[in-house]
């Protein structure tokens, strides 16, 4: 199970933390991203990791704002954004890659709503 936590209501420019927190799963060699849909569009990939942290990738349109994270001890993965837009208002999702980076997402939360005003 993947709880994502951490979404809010914050002003453009801001920040905003997300962690997803993953339960009754060992930690594998697997991926985890995270994704965004925004009302009346599709879900779009936003960031990736690999198992050890060392590999990320991210959507054009946070590179340089945003940086995605792991604590595999905690079995967590994080997303911190940062110069935020209202154009990132969007429910945020974490998935998890079992086979890892570059393989299809097994896994998904909830969900957490992330609001930009303008």
């Amino acid at each position: 199970q993947l709880q994502a936590s951490g979404g809010g209501l914050v002003q453009a420019g801001g920040s905003l933390r997300l962690s997803c927190a993953a339960s009754g799963r060992t930690v594998t060699r697997d991926a985890r991203g995270w994704f965004r849909q925004a009302p009346g569009k599709e879900r779009e990939f936003v960031a990736a990791i690999g198992w050890s942290g060392g590999i990320t990738s991210y959507a054009d349109a946070v590179k340089g704002r945003f940086t995605i994270s792991r604590d595999n001890a905690k079995n967590t993965v994080y997303l911190q954004m940062k110069s935020l837009k209202p154009e990132d208002t969007a429910v945020y999702f974490c998935a998890v890659a079992q086979r890892g980076l570059g393989t299809a997402y097994d896994y998904w939360g909830q969900g957490t709503q992330v609001t930009v005003s303008s």
